[in-house]
């Protein structure tokens, strides 16, 4: 569609906030109350003792892949279904759900037997002390078992905001991470003398210990899987019913373009953290836990981030079906503009109560000091990271997942891994160096992403008719 010949709105545009808030703020308290949720289940574990907690930290690189590649998948559904319902395309918006439950199925069950048969080797091969290998094994079996629902979940549940529905998601999201929260209490401690308010009465439990864990999170996993799916398949303008399961190359082909270099980059990105906190290790325990504990407080201040992305990527996708240019610039500098308040004012309360929230995780006067710096290093980029975040939700929606990969493995790799090598090893700089490195690769993907913006990056993500 042609420019029309009135004025484009190129600036701040407050006719579009309601649909931002919209789509952004039940996302933002779902990953609310899973961070919650995980400072909650880190306690009740510690609690077993290191070796529980040992066991059940063995595996969460694998868990990060997995989570990943599901995320991977559900982005490129997104972009075709949003970029369909922009068009007003209902027939492909349909297609492209069906196409979605064909590949929860497959990608799902793949991964359900691949976890369950490599479950006892899986600890061996991250290097796990050999004492704990087997409980660490219990626990990734168990995990892993209902990976099907867990895709269902993850998938359906970007499938359903890519239309606007992000309330499924966030009301699937609370009620499995209360359940959560309620099971580890069952499951996890034997029955026991509990007290409350200044009263004692008694609490069942069945002592299962880190079984215990895993199985409130696998069951919680079965409840989100099945709400949102039940939405999907009563959804007006999403239910594939009567559609049969079969490849669909109008729909995969455009799914794979976008998936394919998502998935590497999160790959790579992951690669990177292991990477990364490898070095870090090396640095010793204070460091290690200082750097450990900093990462846990700073992943809550990065959830107005992940909101607006998840709306860049929704509201970018719709104007790119609609061919709407005046609309997409106006979004670009609505949403950064948004994202950036929201990100000063995250990262204000981060430099101020950084020491606070340090101390909740330990008492080491020297790890507060430590975690306390590193954090109020961080706090000074979050603003520009917020830019980076949104821009690349922008991107996902319009399909154009190759600029992100680019982008963060030169940051990634080429400035936070081989800067984090130099500085540590050859010039025996400690954690603040690498925590120096990892806000110089943010810096430079910003960058990076500016001069995109500046070279009128926004409005070359509608293709030529």
């Amino acid at each position: 569609m042609a420019e029309t010949s009135m004025q484009p709105r190129r600036g701040f545009d407050p006719a579009l906030l309601p649909s931002v808030i919209r789509l952004a703020w039940p996302t933002m308290l779902e990953q609310l109350m899973q961070t919650a949720v995980q400072y909650i289940d880190t306690a009740m574990v510690g609690a077993l003792g290191t070796a529980a907690t040992a066991a059940v930290g063995a595996t969460t690189t694998i868990n990060w892949l997995i989570i990943c590649l599901l995320s991977a998948c559900g982005i490129g559904f997104l972009s075709v279904i949003s970029r369909a319902s922009g068009a007003g395309d209902r027939k492909l918006v349909r297609q492209a759900s069906a196409q979605a439950v064909l590949m929860v199925l497959i990608v799902g069950g793949a991964l359900t037997v691949l976890t369950t048969v490599c479950s006892p080797f899986v600890p061996v091969w991250m290097q796990v002390d050999r004492p704990i290998q087997k409980l660490a094994g219990q626990y990734f079996l168990i995990l892993y078992l209902p990976t099907l629902f867990r895709a269902a979940s993850i998938i359906f549940g970007t499938v359903l905001r890519s239309v606007g529905d992000v309330k499924t998601p966030m009301r699937a999201g609370i009620a499995a991470n209360l359940l959560n929260v309620i099971l580890n209490f069952l499951l996890i401690f034997p029955t026991r003398t509990v007290t409350l308010f200044g009263h004692a009465f008694r609490c069942f439990g069945l002592g299962w210990g880190v079984a215990g864990a895993a199985a409130a999170s696998a069951v919680s996993y079965v409840l989100s899987g099945v709400m949102i799916t039940l939405v999907l398949w009563r959804h007006p303008a999403l239910s594939p019913r009567g559609i049969r399961l079969r490849p669909d190359k109008t729909v995969l082909r455009p799914w794979w373009k976008v998936t394919l270099p998502l998935v590497l980059q999160q790959f790579a990105t992951c690669m990177g953290y292991i990477v990364f906190a490898a070095m870090i290790n090396r640095l010793g325990e204070i460091s290690a836990a200082a750097h450990t504990i900093a990462n846990t407080v700073e992943s809550a201040f990065y959830i107005p981030g992940y909101g607006m992305q998840n709306a860049a990527a929704t509201l970018t996708g719709t104007a790119v079906g609609a061919r709407d240019r005046q609309r997409l610039r106006a979004l670009g500098h609505t949403i950064r503009a948004v994202e950036i308040t929201l990100m000063l004012l995250s990262g204000g309360l981060l430099f101020a109560f950084a020491p606070w929230m340090v101390r909740l995780f330990t008492k080491s006067p020297e790890a507060i000091s430590l975690g306390t710096t590193v954090l109020r290093m961080v706090a000074c980029s979050e603003p520009f990271y917020g830019v980076s975040i949104v821009t690349e939700g922008m991107l996902q929606g319009a399909g154009k997942t190759r600029i992100p990969l680019r982008y963060n493995l030169i940051g990634m790799w080429g400035v936070r891994i081989i800067g984090t090598f130099v500085c540590t090893r050859f010039l025996g700089l400690g954690l603040v160096s690498a925590w120096g490195c990892m806000i110089a690769n943010n810096l430079l993907v910003f960058c990076l992403y500016l001069v995109l913006l500046l070279r009128g990056g926004t409005e070359k993500l509608i293709d030529p008719a």
